[in-house]
């Protein structure tokens, strides 16, 4: 996954400055599955103090769900379904991966039902490219094209490329609390 990241801030005098510019330090490409890649571009904790720092906070991180109040932006490349049914998948090994990469996250899906998920945040999905299916209880599926939105408030769901091309989808999330 190729993705520029320019982080700007302020110097000690106040004016604007450019931080870094570049490849993000956390940029994933997976080997167990094909075409699935994330970068995760940047994090705040909860009231978050404006920083002329050049520090990137996804450096070392393993996790990638922010805490209420914290924001995480995402970008993810999920490639068509079809890759997870060829001859020769290893669906340990990718679970594996995954786990290796976002352990916080991982612990979120349901093993009985393949992707299906539900995080404490509220989640800005914005297609990117191509298409991806939103699913939700009871199998319940809307299809989201690029440039279209998703804004998700806490529900049970999974992301599913039915298409034959990888769709990218960037994720802004917002940390939260139950009632």
């Amino acid at each position: 996954m190729q993705i520029r990241r320019v982080v700007t801030g302020r110097d000690r005098n106040g004016r604007s400055v450019l931080l870094s510019d570049g490849v993000p330090s956390r940029a994933v490409t997976f080997q167990a599955v094909p075409g699935y890649a994330f970068a995760q571009l940047w994090t705040t904790p909860p009231s978050p103090v404006l920083s002329a720092s050049g520090s990137d906070p996804t450096e070392g991180q393993t996790d990638i769900l922010p805490s209420p109040g914290g924001t995480s932006f995402l970008i993810v490349t999920f490639p068509p379904e079809s890759a997870m049914s060829v001859p020769g998948f290893d669906r340990a090994a990718a679970g594996a991966e995954l786990a290796g990469h976002m352990p916080d996250f991982v612990r979120t899906f349901e093993p009985d039902c393949p992707g299906m998920h539900t995080t404490d945040t509220v989640d800005y999905a914005i297609v990117l490219s191509g298409e991806i299916w939103l699913e939700l209880d009871d199998g319940q599926q809307t299809l989201v094209r690029a440039m279209d939105v998703a804004v998700q408030q806490g529900p049970r769901h999974a992301w599913r490329n039915k298409s034959d091309a990888p769709a990218t989808v960037a994720f802004f999330m917002v940390g939260a609390t139950r009632p």
